[in-house]
């Protein structure tokens, strides 16, 4: 259940980081031309867009990685639902039985030269 948690909110997190990345407008491009001019400045208070949206961008992505890390250590544990599954999925689905190999061929013994037509022999 705890695996099920961290994983939705680990999906929930990665949305809201791409969201927040793609509201940022880079150091060329003026974002707030293309919604009305300074208009963002009054939305987000009087310092503007960019301190708000990096502050949480840092907080988001903060998040991002210790979920990141907690999820790894539930699932290195094996306190998480699914890290039993691969073992059950192994125990219902056996590997094959080694297959018996054809035996190697006798040994080749040396054999006589054939006997040369009109020759010595």
């Amino acid at each position: 259940m705890l695996l099920i948690l961290l994983t939705a909110f680990q999906f929930v997190l990665a949305i809201l980081l791409l969201v927040i990345i793609l509201l940022q407008h880079g150091k060329g491009a003026d974002a707030g031309a293309g919604f009305g001019a300074g208009a963002s400045g009054t939305v987000f208070g009087a310092r503007g867009a960019a301190n708000f949206l990096s502050r949480t961008t840092a907080v988001a992505a903060v998040l991002f990685f210790a979920n990141c890390i907690a999820l790894t250590y539930v699932t290195q544990t094996g306190s998480g639902s699914s890290a039993g599954l691969v073992l059950s999925a192994k125990a219902h689905h056996p590997t094959r039985a080694p297959q018996k190999t054809k035996p190697l061929p006798a040994p080749v013994k040396k054999s006589q030269p054939l006997p040369v037509p009109g020759g010595k022999g």
